[in-house]
């Protein structure tokens, strides 16, 4: 396995300069999708990160990589019903040990197919810090959320779109390693691109126009996955804007237009506390006629909770994927105002997270909740 990856590198990185345009190969028919749709269960789960990782980059380095507590905290996931979960790459992590990197991938893969996870995997994300660094990741800054999280690539290489095909062998790469491997369930190649840090000490180091940068950068992703043509669908979330018009594409900027265009299955984002909201973006979606993920929700604060979200996602059969499992380095029980407003406790009604890190629940009514809605499917 390690010499035909070599060679992988080798040959991909000849053919580093190409470029794609709108017409970039097929995206699945919706025959295809439904396939696919029918053939698993209603997919639930979280968005996979343990607590001893601050970020993706700690998640997966090798000095750092937790095999341990990733186990553990699994069979936890699976206590509960959980079937599917959103795991985040990231490039650096290809630049610094490719192989090491894909070994440590099937390792995860290994442990979650012994827990009955399948697993998503995202390759690029541009929200939080634009500026991530390979080596030891910050402590986290106490009582703030997700004070540690990193963009992939970067600013500096998604601000410059001659560095672009930089990532090309990692996007071919990772995806042609798994793209007959049934633990990966499907593939979403880049989180709310076009998500602008407005945190003050990083907001300068974000690209200018990013829009225009993600955009570009998203089509030539989509080019190169294509021409691997893995065996699970692709997508990329909407995640913003006006949602009477999430279902009518030419009314959407050309960057949502897009995601929602060229990805295999749909998928969305929905934090929103009125659930009026949701049902609005879930009726807006089913307009593409192709299946629906929902891969982040739960803010608490806002009414968006587990009681409130689920049933609405199983009625439909669509995937339901919150934020964040297991109370941790992330602190992400906090919520996003913990970046302007001074907290010294920890919040009395958390923001994500189900359980806290000796595995008892935040809510043992939440988590019997959790349990009922999946096991009554």
């Amino acid at each position: 396995m390690r010499l035909s990856l070599f060679s992988f590198i080798i040959m991909s990185s000849l053919s580093c300069t190409s470029d794609y345009s709108e017409d970039i190969g097929e995206t699945w028919t919706t025959e295809k999708a439904w396939e696919w749709h029918n053939n698993n269960p209603w997919l639930v789960g979280t968005n996979f990160n343990p607590s001893t990782s601050i970020n993706q980059l700690e998640f997966w380095q090798e000095e750092t990589f937790d095999l341990e507590t990733i186990d553990k905290e699994l069979g936890w996931s699976a206590d509960l019903g959980m079937n599917m979960h959103r795991v985040y790459l990231h490039n650096l992590l290809w630049d610094q040990d490719s192989v090491g990197f894909i070994n440590r991938i099937d390792q995860y893969l290994d442990l979650s197919e012994k827990h009955g996870i399948k697993t998503m995997l995202v390759l690029l994300d541009d929200v939080w810090h634009p500026v991530p660094e390979l080596g030891n990741q910050p402590t986290p800054t106490p009582h703030v959320h997700n004070s540690g999280w990193v963009q992939a690539p970067g600013a500096e290489i998604l601000g410059d779109s001659t560095r672009h095909n930089e990532l090309e062998n990692y996007i071919i790469g990772v995806i042609s390693h798994f793209k007959e491997d049934k633990r990966v369930i499907c593939w979403d190649l880049y989180n709310e691109p076009d998500n602008v840090t407005r945190i003050p000490g990083r907001a300068e180091y974000e690209v200018k126009n990013k829009h225009t940068f993600s955009l570009a950068l998203l089509k030539k992703v989509f080019g190169w996955a294509r021409e691997v043509n893995p065996s699970q669908p692709m997508t990329v979330g909407i995640w913003r804007g006006e949602i009477a018009h999430w279902g009518t594409p030419d009314s959407l900027p050309a960057l949502d237009r897009y995601m929602l265009q060229h990805s295999d299955v749909i998928s969305f984002h929905a934090y929103d506390g009125d659930m009026d909201m949701v049902i609005q973006k879930i009726t807006e979606l089913k307009k593409y006629n192709r299946p629906l993920l929902c891969t982040e929700y739960i803010a608490r604060g806002t009414g968006n909770t587990f009681n409130t979200v689920m049933p609405i996602l199983k009625a439909d059969k669509i995937a339901a994927v919150n934020w964040g499992f297991v109370d941790g380095k992330t602190n992400t029980k906090y919520p996003w105002s913990s970046w302007v407003r001074k907290f010294t406790e920890e919040p009395e009604m958390w923001h994500h997270d189900i359980l806290r890190k000796d595995g008892t629940p935040y809510s043992e009514e939440e988590v019997e909740f959790i349990r009922e809605m999946i096991e009554s499917e």
